[in-house]
């Protein structure tokens, strides 16, 4: 079982958050100088355009830290073994204990979902935690963040293959 500190992404993916990274990298002087530029029109406490500027480069710093982190421990390419267990990079199918209807999604990063056109689970979600390491036809139980307590059957578990 893949463990859920690293991430699976495809290449694409990949490569488009690596791009995110790298412009947003170039973005910094320039984000440095439209602080510069707001600090000098005047009084800081008043300065709303200032106060707007250091907002907008924090929220890009806060992306870059993300961004290298999920890069550094990304598991880029070829998806899982096609062994019916679940784990990210795997495209389950499950059917909700009293529910005739099944649902499909990808077990992997929130990222994948940009590229993906099926819904995407996190590994570290309840439901994608607790479909971990499970067979086709086993039994999964966890808890909704409102407390209650729901049952899940795994009823495949296929690679993405994009």
């Amino acid at each position: 079982m893949t463990s859920t500190a690293v991430t699976w992404l495809t290449q694409e993916a990949y490569d488009r958050l690596s791009a995110e990274l790298a412009a947003l990298i170039a973005h910094r002087p320039a984000m440095a100088q439209e602080i510069n530029d707001r600090r000098e029109e005047g009084d800081l406490k008043e300065n709303g355009g200032y106060h707007a500027a250091r907002e907008e480069q924090g929220k890009q710093e806060g992306r870059i830290l993300q961004l290298q982190q999920l890069l550094r421990t990304a598991q880029v390419g070829e998806p899982p073994a096609d062994d019916g267990i679940a784990e990210p990079g795997m495209v389950v199918t499950v059917r909700f204990e009293d529910d005739e209807d099944t649902e499909t999604f990808l077990i992997g990063s929130r990222e994948e979902a940009h590229t993906a056109d099926i819904d995407v689970y996190s590994p570290g979600s309840p439901l994608g935690h607790a479909l971990l390491g499970k067979k086709e036809g086993d039994t999964a139980s966890y808890e909704t963040p409102n407390g209650k307590t729901l049952s899940v059957t795994l009823i495949s578990a296929k690679p993405f293959t994009g």
